[in-house]
């Protein structure tokens, strides 16, 4: 389960947020009660960004930014794929594995974003994108001046800012959904201690070893 609390229609007073929970589930139909999207994921993300009107709204903002973009959709989901593989998140990457699919994107392709480094899937542009994304994620912000100037060759200004913008709020998005444990993101640590076999004790291996 989520974190945090979730949000039931019949608290929603927020017009926006009530129209996402129509859209998304169907009309009438309460999510947290009834949860389920057309994507296969639960669907709690909605539910419970729901808690803050003010948040919701922001994001949703963000998304319709799309609409509006000059960057090749391609280009984008190839960002915002990554990011999700990147970051770990699996709600991310498994939502945009499928965005790449409604775009075109041939499987192969699709499967191969998350070893990008050793196909010969990608051109050169798509390249820089992957290889833009991980200095985002994965290096914070350092990029080499390599990377950026091949992004350069390809697309203006106004598309690499697009892109870096549609990248880290999905990297953002990644992070928020590990750390509130919603959708395809809810479960446990993965990392965690695999104990010792009954009656190894409190042995020092070291010594052993030595």
């Amino acid at each position: 389960m989520p974190r945090l609390r979730q949000v039931p229609r019949h608290e929603v007073t927020d017009p926006l947020t009530l129209f996402f929970y129509d859209r998304l589930f169907g009309p009438g139909r309460d999510p947290v009660a009834e949860p389920g999207t057309a994507t296969g994921s639960p669907g709690n993300w909605w539910t419970v960004f729901a808690l803050d009107p003010v948040i919701f709204k922001h994001c949703v903002k963000g998304f319709q930014a799309y609409r509006e973009a000059k960057l090749d959709p391609v280009l984008r989901e190839l960002g915002q794929t990554r990011a999700g593989w990147a970051r770990g998140s699996r709600f991310v990457f498994s939502q945009h594995c499928k965005q790449m699919r409604a775009l075109g994107v041939p499987e192969d392709k699709v499967q191969a974003v998350a070893h990008w480094q050793v196909s010969d899937l990608f051109d050169e542009v798509e390249r820089a994108v992957l290889a833009y994304t991980d200095g985002l994620v994965l290096d914070g912000g350092r990029v080499h001046d390599e990377i950026f100037e091949t992004l350069k060759r390809h697309l203006p200004d106004e598309q690499i800012l697009e892109l870096t913008y549609f990248t880290c709020l999905y990297e953002m998005h990644a992070t928020m959904s590990r750390a509130l444990r919603l959708e395809f993101d809810d479960r446990p640590e993965p990392v965690a201690e695999v104990p010792a076999p009954q009656g190894y004790g409190a042995r020092d291996i070291a010594d052993e070893l030595s």
